[in-house]
C-alpha cells in the first residue's frame, strides 16, 4: 500500500509529504485518519499515471503500518489484533475493509461486522 506502508522516521518534523501511486483504498485509509485528527487534510494530483497524493501534517501521528497479507479478522478477534498492534486501548485505531466500507476497528464493532485488516495508525 504506496508508501504509507510505514510512517519514515525523515518524515519527522515536515508538513507535508508525498505519496505514490495513488489508489482507491489509501484515500480511504487517509480519509479515515483525517475523519480521527491524525493528519490535517491531502490532495489527490493527477499526474495522468497512477498519480500521487500530498498529506499535510499536522505532528499527532506516531506509527503508520500496514498488515500484509490482509487477514480475515472475525468481529470476536478484533480486542485481541488491537492488543497485539496498539500500544494502548486509550489510542490508535485499526482499519478493516468489511462489506459496509472501509472502517475502523471501533466502527467495525458498533457495526458488528468483521473484515480484512488493512492496517494501523497511532
Amino acid at each position: 500500500m504506496t508508501r504509507l506502508e510505514q510512517f519514515k522516521p525523515s518524515w519527522k518534523g515536515k508538513r507535508q509529504v508525498l505519496l505514490r501511486p495513488s489508489s482507491k483504498v489509501v484515500v480511504k485509509f487517509l480519509t479515515v485518519m483525517m475523519r480521527h485528527g491524525y493528519i490535517n487534510e491531502f490532495e489527490i494530483v493527477d499526474d495522468h499515471r497512477s498519480g500521487k497524493i500530498v498529506v499535510f501534517l499536522n505532528g499527532r501521528l506516531n506509527k503508520c503500518g500496514v498488515i500484509s497479507p490482509r487477514f480475515d479478522v472475525p468481529i470476536g478477534d478484533i480486542d485481541k489484533w488491537a492488543g497485539n498492534l496498539l500500544p494502548s486501548r486509550q489510542f490508535g485505531f485499526l482499519v478493516f475493509t468489511t462489506s459496509s466500507g472501509i472502517l475502523d476497528h471501533e466502527e467495525a464493532k458498533r457495526k458488528h461486522t468483521g473484515g480484512k485488516i488493512l492496517g494501523f495508525f497511532y
